[in-house]
């Protein structure tokens, strides 16, 4: 079976936050990491979303060309990204080549198949930038929930898609101006065609979360409006069809059909071309797409509408894990009034692992969370310290001192046997958990792993059965240093540069593409000799709580030296 793992693209006006990281990014590095654990041919793909408005509002503050920003903040997020011990197959970005190509032809079959229709609208205009004002060209407030600070394509506080008339008391981001209505021509995506098509595969396709089937059936069932698919803004792709120059694709059309052009890519610079049809025109080919709950729409509505419409045997969507609102202390992330942590910030104040484990933690599967200063404290020090690595210190260094090192012999016990039952069982249930991409269900039950370890090595208490039974105390030292191992599996995908020091510590070579695929209780057997251990994590400090702030702040300046100058300090908001 062939996976092709995809991750919201993220856009590159800004940095990621926290909650981009657990919603998209990190979230679908674990699952792929996982997928390749289990010996499936799977590749992990994404980019940086570099056209429409909001990237021409910030170079046209600034007085520069958009791709001199998005020149500099691709090449930023994706060393961000690698510092994270994030491993994509190919991380690309939308002003490309090969994805401008792809778009364009892309877009001239649904126009060629009769989903397109030339129609004229009216829309704002502001007569003192002497521009349209679509998407993010204008803010004002939602007519659906009252947001004030709704924009044009989409309202951030209730998540509808929205139209730049729809938005009462509205307003040029640019100078605040009170917008004028004029009429202007744009090519719109007649989704009413596949209507039926789309209703089945939402009914159809059990693999998909409630929250996505149950939000996207209502959209659907509620009938579906002709989306724009071209945008009077200078900055994207250039629109293909007749008469249209000037005019660009709209950029969520543009970035959708990004998870396809980037395993074109991918395959087009392997010198392998013929492989991008072996993966994307094969129906059997499962995609799994990592999101935040406001990308619904996009990805379980629009972009299978497309594929519908395209003719072609493209695959629709597998499974769509869309996570719930990360929430920063009960707020949304904002950087313009310094709430919340952005991923360059994490990684002056921890390394990525401690993160990782962290947001998998706090992982927003069924309701919004709330990332507190207390829980990140309590998680490193409690569960990913104590829980975890004091289990793994306690039992190598125990083998080392009292075993040269060396697992030793012993006869057959029940002890063993009866171990090996139970771990296996929590073992079997971390599997599945990572199976449904229920990634923090799988950390939990690598926790369970864990703690039953610790409890098990106190039970025993091989110090003292190296006096009266010292073949018990061998056993013992055979089933954790197992167990060990399999926490080792168990976490690569979550933590990998910690997973590689256990395994190091174990003088095993590491974690193989299938070893989840058959994997046994008894890999390290009598005679293997392990290496010296060192403590894989450090406690956080009693007073790291007390000094938040000045941790923060200090992290702040630090990247402050290293974010990207654009004739001015970089304004990521």
């Amino acid at each position: 079976m062939k996976y092709i793992v995809c991750s919201a693209w993220p856009y590159v006006n800004n940095v990621p936050h926290l909650g981009t990281m657990i919603g998209s990014l990190l979230s679908g590095d674990v699952y792929h990491r996982f997928l390749r654990l289990k010996g499936e041919e799977a590749i992990y793909v994404s980019g940086s979303d570099e056209h429409g408005s909001p990237i021409e509002v910030e170079a046209r503050k600034r007085g520069i060309e958009p791709k001199e920003l998005t020149d500099a903040m691709h090449s930023y997020v994706s060393r961000l990204i690698k510092e994270w011990g994030i491993e994509f197959t190919n991380y690309t970005r939308t002003h490309n080549p090969t994805h401008i190509d792809f778009v364009q032809k892309f877009m001239m079959k649904l126009y060629e198949r009769g989903y397109l229709e030339k129609r004229r609208e009216v829309l704002p205009y502001c007569p003192v930038d002497k521009i349209f004002l679509a998407d993010r060209f204008i803010e004002g407030t939602c007519p659906y929930c009252g947001y004030e600070k709704a924009r044009g394509d989409q309202c951030d506080n209730c998540g509808r898609l929205l139209h730049p008339t729809e938005l009462i008391n509205p307003h040029c981001v640019f100078c605040g101006s009170k917008p004028i209505y004029k009429e202007t021509e744009n090519y719109f995506f007649k989704m009413q065609m596949v209507r039926d098509e789309l209703l089945s595969w939402l009914r159809d396709n059990r693999e998909l979360d409630d929250n996505v089937r149950n939000y996207s059936l209502n959209w659907v069932e509620e009938g579906l409006k002709e989306r724009s698919v071209t945008r009077d803004i200078s900055w994207g792709i250039p629109s293909p069809f007749p008469n249209t120059e000037g005019k660009t694709i709209y950029v969520w059309f543009d970035a959708l059909l990004g998870y396809i052009s980037a395993v074109k890519e991918y395959f087009e610079k392997e010198g392998k071309r013929e492989e991008f049809e072996r993966w994307w025109k094969d129906r059997e080919t499962k995609t799994v797409y990592f999101i935040g709950k406001d990308n619904i729409p996009f990805h379980a509505i629009i972009f299978p509408a497309m594929l519908i419409a395209s003719g072609e045997s493209y695959p629709l969507p597998w499974r769509i894990s869309a996570t719930e609102y990360l929430l920063f202390q009960e707020e949304k992330f904002s950087k313009s009034r310094g709430i919340g942590i952005w991923a360059d910030e994490a990684l002056e104040i921890l390394p990525a692992d401690y993160w990782r484990f962290a947001l998998i933690r706090m992982r927003p599967e069924s309701k919004d969370t709330s990332f507190s200063w207390m829980e990140f404290y309590r998680i490193v020090n409690t569960e990913l310290n104590d829980d975890i690595g004091n289990l793994i210190h306690r039992v190598l260094s125990f083998t080392w001192k009292n075993f040269n090192g060396e697992i030793p012999y012993f006869e057959e016990s029940e002890e063993v046997m009866k171990a090996e039952d139970e771990i296996m069982k929590m073992v079997k249930n971390a599997v599945e958990a990572y199976e449904r991409i229920k990634l923090k269900q799988a950390s939990e039950q690598i926790l369970e792993l864990a703690r039953w370890g610790n409890q098990f090595f106190n039970s025993m208490a091989p110090w003292d059965l190296l006096k009266s039974n010292r073949e018990k105390a061998a056993a013992v030292i055979f089933i954790e240093t197992n167990l060990v191992r399999l926490l080792a599996v168990l976490l690569h995908p979550i933590i990998p540069s910690s997973s590689m020091k256990i395994y190091e510590m174990l003088g095993l070579e590491g974690p193989k593409n299938g070893e989840l695929s058959d994997l046994k209780f008894e890999a390290i057997e009598h005679g293997h000799k392990i290496r010296k251990p060192e403590p894989i994590f450090k406690k956080l400090p009693p007073d790291f709580l007390d000094k938040i702030d000045e941790i923060v702040e200090d992290a702040r300046s630090k990247v402050s030296e290293k974010r990207p100058k654009l004739r001015e300090r970089l304004r990521i908001s």
